[in-house]
Parts: C-alpha cells; sequence; structure tokens
C-alpha cells in the first residue's frame, strides 16, 4: 500500500474524506511531493477494496483544495506549489491560526453548508443586507449557544460581530471614554493595546502567576478608579494562563462588588473538552462575553456571538457596529448558525482540539527543561528565555521562515519597559507535524547557543 495511506485506518467519517485528507497530510508533510504522480483511481480502489467513485470523489476533493491536478490519460499529480504558501502566510503575520487537521472535514463542512443556506437561489435573504446586530435567527441561535455555557441570554442581548477585534472596538467605542482605564495583564493581546491608544484609554498592568490575573491585584486597581477588566479567562493569548474555577468566582465576586466592566475575550473558551463556565456566567449584568470561531474553527469566518449585560447595552452595541462595520458577513454567520443546529460545529472544534493535542505531543521532547507554559489543549506556547539566551526579536526572525509563528512577548507587553524575555509561539496553521518538529529542533538549537554579536 502507498506509505501515505498507512493509516487509513485510523481516520474516521467517511472513506472518500478520509482518503482526501490523507492526501492532503501528506501534501503539508512532504511525504508526497510536487509534481509526484498518484495512483490511477481503478488501482488505488481495488487496493483499499471500495468502489471507484469513492476514490473519485475524494481525488475531486483534493483537486478542488489545489493540492493535486489532472493530466488526462497521464493521471493525477501533486501540484507544484501545493501545501506551502498558507503555511508561509500563517508564518509572516503573526496571528494565530488554528491547527488544520485537514481540508477534508472543514472543506466539506462549508461546501455542504454554503449549498443549503443558497438553495433559494437569488432571491434568498441571505444575499441581501442584514440587520447591524445580525439576523434574527442568527442571534436566536447565538443565545442559546450562550445559554448552553451558563450564560442566559435572551436573543435581545446577543449581537453577531464580524470576528473578536470588531465586537471588541465596538465595546470600547461605546462603553468608555478617554482616559478611562483598563485592567488588563502585564502581557496581553496586542489587539486591546490598539484600541486603548485609538480612544485614548489607559491600560493599567495586572500582576498574575500561572493561573491567571489576580484578584487582590483587580481589586487594588478597582479602589485606584479603574473601570474595567479585560481577561482572556481560558488559554490567555499569550501567557497560556488559564483561571480554575476558584479564581473565577473570586474575579467575579470583585467586579461585582466595586461594578466593574468585564470584558471577556473568551476566544479559546470552546476549545477544551470540559470547558470551565464563563466568567460571564458569574457576574452576567457587569459582563461582555465574545465567543468569536477564528481560534476554534478557522479565521476566514470573520464571525463572533457576542453578550450584552443588557438588551439596552447591546442596541448601543448595534448603533457602533453599523456605522463602522455596517454587518457580520451574511452568509458567514448563516453557515455558523446551520452548523450549530446540525451538530457540525462541535465536530470541527473538536478536530481541531484533537490536531492540537497531537502537535502538542510532537513538539513537547523538543520543550524539555526550557522554561515554557501551553494549555494541555492549545496550541500557542509561552516560552520565557534566559538572559544569557539569544534576543526573543532575533528568535522570531530566524525561525519565521523555517514556517514557525513566532512573535517577540514586547508585542503583548501593557508597558515595554517591562516586557518580560519571551516569545510565543504558534504551533497551528497548516505546518505539517515533521516540518513543525524541525522547526523546533532549530528553536532549541537557537535558544541554548550563545547570542549573536
Amino acid at each position: 500500500m502507498q506509505s501515505w495511506l498507512d493509516h487509513l485506518a485510523d481516520r474516521g467519517g467517511p472513506k472518500y474524506l478520509a482518503i482526501a485528507d490523507a492526501i492532503d497530510h501528506a501534501v503539508r508533510t512532504g511525504v508526497l511531493r510536487p509534481g509526484e504522480r498518484l495512483p490511477p483511481q481503478r488501482e488505488l480502489a481495488a487496493e483499499l477494496g471500495v468502489d471507484l467513485t469513492t476514490v473519485t470523489r475524494a481525488y475531486g476533493l483534493a483537486r478542488d483544495a489545489g493540492l493535486i491536478e489532472g493530466a488526462g490519460r497521464l493521471g493525477s499529480y501533486v501540484r507544484n506549489a501545493a501545501g506551502l504558501p498558507l503555511a508561509d502566510l500563517t508564518a509572516d503575520s503573526g496571528m494565530i491560526m488554528p491547527p488544520q487537521p485537514g481540508f477534508a472535514l472543514l472543506g466539506q463542512a462549508m461546501r455542504d453548508g454554503m449549498a443549503k443556506l443558497l438553495r433559494a437561489g437569488g432571491q434568498s435573504p441571505l444575499l441581501q443586507y442584514q440587520p447591524s446586530g445580525g439576523a434574527l435567527r442568527d442571534r436566536q441561535e447565538a443565545a442559546q449557544a450562550l445559554a448552553a455555557r451558563g450564560m442566559a441570554t435572551a436573543e435581545d442581548q446577543a449581537i453577531i460581530t464580524a470576528g473578536g477585534q470588531n465586537a471588541l472596538h465596538a465595546i470600547i467605542g461605546t462603553m468608555f471614554a478617554p482616559g478611562d482605564v483598563i485592567c488588563a495583564g502585564r502581557s496581553t493581546y496586542p489587539g486591546l493595546l490598539a484600541l486603548a491608544r485609538r480612544f485614548g484609554l489607559t491600560v493599567r498592568a495586572i500582576p498574575g502567576d500561572g493561573e491567571g490575573l489576580d484578584p487582590d491585584a483587580v481589586q487594588a486597581a478597582a479602589l485606584a478608579g479603574a473601570k474595567a477588566v479585560y481577561a482572556v479567562p481560558t488559554n490567555d493569548n499569550p501567557t497560556t494562563a488559564t483561571l480554575d474555577l476558584e479564581r473565577r468566582l473570586w474575579l467575579a465576586a470583585i467586579i461585582r462588588r466595586h461594578g466593574l466592566i468585564l470584558i471577556e475575550d473568551d476566544a479559546y473558551g470552546q476549545l477544551p473538552a470540559r470547558p470551565l463556565p464563563p466568567l460571564a456566567a458569574f457576574a452576567p449584568e457587569r459582563s461582555w462575553h465574545i465567543a468569536s470561531v477564528a481560534k476554534i474553527v478557522s479565521p476566514v469566518l470573520r464571525v463572533a456571538h457576542v453578550r450584552a449585560p443588557s438588551p439596552d447595552a447591546a442596541r448601543r452595541l448595534v448603533g457602533d457596529i453599523s456605522e463602522t462595520s455596517v454587518m457580520a458577513p451574511p452568509l458567514n454567520a448563516a453557515l455558523v448558525t446551520h452548523w450549530l443546529r446540525e451538530g457540525v460545529f462541535a465536530d470541527l472544534v473538536a478536530r481541531v482540539r484533537a490536531e492540537g493535542v497531537a502537535r502538542q505531543r510532537r513538539v513537547a521532547p523538543l520543550l524539555a527543561g526550557l522554561d515554557h507554559a501551553a494549555h494541555p489543549e492549545g496550541y500557542h506556547i509561552w516560552l520565557r528565555l534566559a538572559e544569557a539566551a539569544v534576543a526573543p526579536a532575533e528568535l522570531a526572525s530566524r525561525l519565521t521562515p523555517l514556517g514557525l509563528s513566532i512573535v517577540p512577548g514586547e508585542r503583548f507587553a501593557v508597558d515595554p519597559a517591562a516586557a518580560e524575555r519571551a516569545v510565543r509561539i504558534s504551533i497551528g496553521g497548516a505546518i505539517g507535524h515533521d516540518r513543525l518538529a524541525r522547526a523546533f529542533e532549530g528553536l532549541r538549537a537557537l535558544v541554548g547557543a550563545a547570542p549573536a554579536r
């Protein structure tokens, strides 16, 4: 049997998807190289003991995904540039991308879902402008999904936005005035820092530890005049810290006691198999909760479900969205709604989770002995560097060409002068396991080498 099909029996789901996924993985990992000829469809069907239509369908998916191309009677070949640009673009952007377990499940889910949504043709309301806060059916589904996670949500509290950053922009633009103070971790999401600069806000660094923000420090900031606290409670970006249940309850009590506004950017909260309750579940009347799709399925969709603390606050947010981005992409929002109703959304998240765990296992031996933190079901790593080690910026510049997304810690620092000597490494995106391991071998060699003059 072809070497790239050795583990075909281990792949679940329909056989044609398993074959297509195996082709995708083989191309991304270099097992199938550009220009290499795939076995004829009849021969492969006989070898696998499946119908010819099964192999034909699998090859069709691989061709549609740009991995292979047909050459008539000469057969099917791996395209010359198949699988390469996406990994490189991911590394260059500095953005965290969910691990891609294979194009098959996500691509097929998008094809099937879009086909069903567009059956009404040109008269479909999905091809028209939508209300700025999202179509009623999408808000209803968002409200149900938020309520299922422990946050009682009415449909007039749920808003559909064009991704998490769009939601954060609207929240800050409507709820804060120049000079207001927002508490955040010493290293925090750069998107928050950029918005704070734009709106003239002050971000006050709050100490924390391996379990996240220190609630006592948040209370001290509230007493000193802070108006809000920003938190990524599960798998914090960049530190990977996760607030345990006790600290969530403690922090929520402080938020309620001092009347703070909570901005809960829960980008990774749905990724664990057994997720903890969101912070908003314990302080719903004080909380803005953002649940985006980008970090748990794919950033291409540009959809987030936002829970406002009240219907009135939701209406204010919708007004800002109308003035800035008009609306979230209607087809994308409807596709997420369809996936939630059909159970496809949970399947997609589970596949991302499984791929992230597999990648963590692959690089764990290469991180042994290094000062690092990672969520067991996440896919970014916070690596602290000793004073004698290579500088974070140099490490990033040396490793990015290897396909590794790595960002110096100073990009996340609330106070650049006190930036932690660290880097955030993403093991998501389209990079294959073997290439990922080679990149981490290079990282380990650089971290252990003497700094360049």
